[in-house]
């Protein structure tokens, strides 16, 4: 059992890909109950259901929610539920019987989440999408990339995970305090691209205060400025800089050993100190720099691959990736002063545990 901050929520989750499954596999690494209920065939989508790492620390229920049966089941475990996550688009968890109303009839206090693209209503709202199509309706896939070049795809990160996923749990804890005190539960309508545009907060303050051109490439935080941005080295690997700080880029320099160089932020001089970074970032390979600039100021970090990362010395030394079952695999996050989600157990077969959450739960 776990010792997370959550280990007395029960969370359903209707099987799909994507967000949803991340939000839920976020609330059973701070030590929810999250049970997923899945076809007995699983998903046609996504790795092998033993490698699937965001269903792990999850227990799956097999149940088909084409057939009356499959229905009952979902009804009779949100019946003693406190969340209950779906994917579908708008309208399929209604015709299927397990919709927010249907659920609320069985248990008012259960706090619904709703995980979508393009939210529960709106012109688009019924049809397909992804993670790219809904970064570029918001502005926000327009915004990554180098000056005269195309958008940079972000891989799935930025929408469904980050304007997606982590929103859709905030909402539901948000939503679970009223519903405690209360008695009273309510549907969360995450929209990726709500969320994705929520995260540029910052650009569009700078960009109503004059500071932002609406171009790829040319401001501060887009590899427009020479001092943050990326530089191959000597054996054509790359290291990160992110010197924006007056102090920091002055470190940055004496470590580079550059003199006579134009004022940071005198933008006409940008391509000249573009030049000398280069130049002298290629002269020795990433981990001598990477040695060079550990534990200074200067914001200068070597470029790992994913298989590289869980090596790195401070990652490490903080246990940011852990093994379980033999995998490696990020640990939870964030961390807690009094509490500690356990090993996270390894991701189940669909209908691995259909009879041991019935019994557990109290459902005949």
């Amino acid at each position: 059992m776990s010792e997370g901050p959550l280990r007395d929520l029960r969370v359903i989750e209707l099987a799909g890909i994507g967000p949803g499954p991340f939000a839920a596999m976020v609330l059973a690494d701070l030590g929810a109950d999250v049970v997923r209920v899945e076809r007995p065939s699983g998903s046609p989508l996504g790795p092998p259901p033993e490698h699937d790492l965001v269903n792990r620390g999850k227990r799956s229920v097999a149940a088909d929610l084409k057939t009356p049966e499959g229905v009952a089941t979902v009804l009779a475990l949100a019946q003693k539920a406190h969340v209950l996550i779906e994917g579908f688009r708008p309208g399929v968890a209604e015709r299927l019987g397990v919709g927010p109303e249907q659920v609320h009839a069985r248990n008012p206090a259960l706090v619904y989440g709703r995980m979508t693209g393009w939210g529960q209503h709106g012109p688009l709202a019924a049809t397909a999408g992804h993670d790219i199509t809904y970064l570029a309706r918001t502005g926000n896939l327009h915004a990554i990339g180098r000056a005269g070049g195309p958008p940079q795809v972000p891989v799935n990160l930025l929408g469904d995970y980050g304007g997606g996923a982590l929103y859709l749990v905030v909402g539901i804890l948000a939503a679970l305090r009223p519903a405690q005190v209360t008695g009273r539960g309510d549907v969360v309508d995450a929209a990726i691209v709500d969320g994705s545009a929520h995260l540029a907060m910052l650009l569009h303050s700078l960009l109503g205060a004059g500071l932002w051109r609406d171009r790829r490439g040319v401001n501060l935080l887009d590899t427009g400025a020479p001092f943050y941005d990326v530089y191959e080295t000597a054996d054509a690997k790359h290291v990160a800089v992110g010197a924006l700080e007056p102090q920091f880029y002055a470190e940055l320099v004496a470590r580079l050993g550059l003199r006579d160089l134009p004022e940071q932020f005198d933008v006409s001089g940008w391509p000249t100190l573009r030049e000398r970074f280069a130049a002298t970032f290629r002269t020795r390979t990433r981990d001598e720099w990477a040695a060079l600039f550990d534990g200074t100021d200067a914001c200068v970090a070597p470029v790992l691959s994913l298989t590289e990362a869980s090596s790195d010395h401070h990652l490490a030394a903080r246990g940011t990736f852990q093994t379980h079952a033999s995998v490696p695999q990020p640990a939870p996050a964030p961390r807690f002063a009094h509490s500690a989600p356990g090993p996270a157990a390894p991701p189940p077969l669909p209908g691995q545990h259909t009879e041991e959450v019935l019994e557990d739960w109290g459902i005949a």
